[in-house]
């Protein structure tokens, strides 16, 4: 088949690499602009625009389809593929291509429709997570579904970590529905359960909230890693929370108390608390948190907020 495939980040370059290892043919690769990154915010391309650099892809960028809906329309394209490209596909985009667009989502859906539904099941504390292939329509993440894996979630695992895994398995998923899309084969099936939804993360999802039990402060810690990336306020001071293990075999703390004890640094929850081990100061590298808090009065116990 002609393909047509959109994204933008490090998640949809496997899905990329795999279809072009296939017999379809890529018309276009469609991806958001160059952007200004870094301390020194040098333009950069997006990680699936250097990839089909690599693969001698014809590459288009735009922020919206909408803005390149002209030229796209005078292509002859049976299947649009679509993996985190940041903006929705309207009509008549929608229903050009043969047939239609497939969208590779990392959630079981219909649990975490939206942007972030990874980050979003690691804070909820669910037991699993996946990914979903399914018939794109005008509703958010509503059609119905071609394929899906599930893998557990874990008490360690950080929202980034699994999204890297989702990927590249999803990449196989997506290539398997495509085959049995050009085959006459894939069999579509509607999305049951309860909804929930799962918008972008902002900066206020990332603080860290100490009078919450343990495993909650724990699973928002790894629902944000790597990004926004979660932190708390010494004062007015931030500080991002790198990593984190609940300290079970400690005494309990008040909630956002800081203590240095035997080397290992504690932080008061509700329930146990959780014991720092990467931190990373305002205007400093990462560190050990043992090495940061050798920087604490040593008369009193600081209170995060």
């Amino acid at each position: 088949m002609r393909l047509i495939v959109a994204g933008s980040p490090a998640a949809a370059v496997p899905t990329l690499t795999a279809l072009a290892a296939t017999e379809h043919e890529i018309v276009r690769v469609i991806t958001r602009p160059a952007t200004p990154q870094g301390r020194k915010r040098v333009l950069t391309p997006t990680p699936v625009a250097v990839e089909a650099e690599r693969l001698d892809l014809p590459v288009i960028t735009a922020r919206r389809l909408s803005e390149i809906g002209h030229e796209l329309l005078t292509l002859t394209v049976d299947l649009g593929v679509i993996v985190a490209f940041g903006a929705l596909v309207r009509e008549p985009l929608l229903s050009w291509p043969r047939l239609g667009w497939i969208n590779l989502h990392f959630s079981l859906l219909p649990r975490w429709r939206g942007a972030a539904p990874v980050q979003h099941a690691v804070i909820a504390g669910d037991a699993q997570t996946g990914a979903t292939v399914f018939q794109l329509t005008e509703g958010l993440d509503e059609g119905d579904w071609y394929a899906r894996l599930t893998t557990p979630i874990g008490a360690h695992r950080t929202a980034g970590s699994l999204l890297d895994e989702l990927s590249r398995s999803g990449a196989d998923l997506v290539r398997e529905v495509v085959d049995s899309l050009a085959a006459g084969t894939a069999v579509a099936q509607r999305q049951q359960g309860a909804v929930t939804v799962a918008p972008k993360l902002g900066r206020d999802d990332a603080a860290l909230r100490w009078t919450e039990p343990a495993e909650a402060v724990h699973a928002r810690l790894r629902g944000v890693t790597p990004e926004p990336g979660a932190f708390t306020l010494w004062g007015d001071q931030a500080i991002k929370v790198l990593e984190a293990a609940i300290a079970r075999d400690a005494a309990a703390l008040p909630a956002g108390t800081v203590r240095r004890e035997g080397g290992r640094v504690l932080v008061g929850t509700a329930t146990q608390p959780l014991e720092l081990l990467r931190v990373q100061p305002a205007g400093k590298p990462a560190m050990a948190a043992a090495d940061w808090a050798r920087g604490l009065p040593a008369d009193r116990d600081p209170v995060f907020s």
